[in-house]
C-alpha cells in the first residue's frame, strides 16, 4: 500500500506541472491583452495567474517532498509536506488578492476610466474556457489519488475560470457606457481571490493542527463494530498525514478470549478500516469487556 501512495503522489506531480504550464501561457496573454487593451480587470486576472505559478510551484515541491521515505527526524515519514504545500499556496493567493484588491479599489476611486477594447473579453472567455479543463483533469486526479494539495490546485484552477468569466462581464458592461464596471470587477476578482484562499487555509490548517471530520469517525465506528468478536468502541481517534489516515482505537471483547483470537479480531478491525474507508495505518488496544 506505501508505494501505491508513493505512486499516487508522483502521478500528482502531473497534475501541478499542468497547472503551471496553463498559468504561465495564460497569465502572459492576460497581461499583455489587459495592458494593450486598457483592461484592468483582465490586468488584475493576469497578476493572479501569475502568483499562482508560484503557488503550484509550492504544490509541486510539496509533492515531491511527501515521498521522502521516513528517516532519523521524521519517523512517520514526509507526507504533511503536501498539507504544507496547500498552506503556502494559500498564503501567496491571499498576499495577490489583497494586492488586487488594492489596486482596483484605487482605480475606483480615481473616477478616471477608459473602456477597455472587446478584443480583452474575448480573451476572457478564452482563458476561462482553458482554465475549467484544466480544473476538470486536476479534480479527478485528485479523486483517483486522494490528494489534499491537488485538490488545493483544482480549487485554484476553478477560481481562476469564475475570475475570468467575471472578468468578461466587467469587460462587456465597459462598452456600453459604464466604463466604471471593469475596475469594479476587478474588486469582484480580488474578493474571489482572497476567499479561496481562506477556503485552502482552513483546510491545510484544519489537517495541520489534527482535526478531523466527526461524520467520518462516527462511519469508522460503525464499520468496527460489524466485525465478528467486537462488543464495543471504547475510543477512536483519527489524524491525517498527508492525504493519509491514521487511526488509533480501543476496541472491547470478552474477556475471557484466548490472545491469539484476540489478535485476530484487532487484524480484522484493521482489514475492515483499510478496505472499507482506504484508511492508511491502524493502531488497535484491546480492552476486556
Amino acid at each position: 500500500m506505501e508505494q501505491q501512495r508513493f505512486n499516487d503522489l508522483k502521478l500528482g506531480e502531473k497534475g501541478a506541472i499542468i497547472s503551471i504550464i496553463a498559468y504561465i501561457c495564460l497569465s502572459a496573454i492576460k497581461l499583455f491583452i489587459g495592458y494593450t487593451a486598457n483592461s484592468e480587470a483582465l490586468r488584475a486576472d493576469g497578476l493572479n495567474n501569475a502568483t499562482d505559478i508560484v503557488a503550484s510551484i509550492a504544490v509541486l515541491i510539496g509533492l515531491r517532498l511527501s515521498q521522502k521515505p521516513a528517516d532519523r527526524d521524521h519517523p512517520y515519514g514526509h507526507w504533511k509536506a503536501e498539507t504544507v504545500a496547500s498552506l503556502i499556496a494559500s498564503f501567496i493567493m491571499m498576499a495577490v488578492g489583497i494586492q488586487v484588491l488594492y489596486g482596483a479599489i484605487s482605480s475606483v476611486f480615481e473616477g478616471n476610466h477608459e473602456s477597455p477594447d472587446l478584443i480583452s473579453a474575448w480573451t476572457g472567455i478564452f482563458c476561462a474556457i482553458v482554465m475549467f479543463m484544466v480544473y476538470r483533469y486536476n479534480k479527478r486526479l485528485a479523486t483517483k489519488i486522494n490528494s489534499q494539495a491537488v485538490m488545493a490546485a483544482a480549487k485554484d484552477n476553478l477560481s481562476d475560470a469564475w475570475v475570468s468569466i467575471g472578468t468578461v462581464v466587467g469587460i462587456v458592461g465597459a462598452q456600453f457606457h459604464v466604463p466604471w464596471l471593469d475596475p469594479l470587477t476587478a474588486v469582484l476578482v480580488g474578493f474571489l481571490i482572497c476567499k479561496t484562499a481562506w477556503d485552502i487555509f482552513r483546510d491545510a490548517s484544519h489537517h495541520l493542527t489534527d482535526g478531523f471530520d466527526e461524520n467520518i469517525i462516527k462511519s469508522y465506528r460503525e464499520t468496527v463494530k460489524q466485525v465478528y468478536g467486537v462488543k464495543g468502541v471504547k475510543d477512536i481517534r483519527a489524524r491525517n498525514y498527508g492525504s493519509n489516515t491514521v487511526v488509533d482505537i480501543v476496541i472491547l471483547v470478552k474477556s475471557n478470549l484466548d490472545i491469539r483470537v484476540a489478535h485476530d479480531i484487532s487484524d480484522q478491525v484493521e482489514h475492515e478500516l483499510k478496505e472499507t474507508h482506504g484508511v492508511y495505518d491502524v493502531h488497535v488496544h484491546i480492552e476486556p469487556n
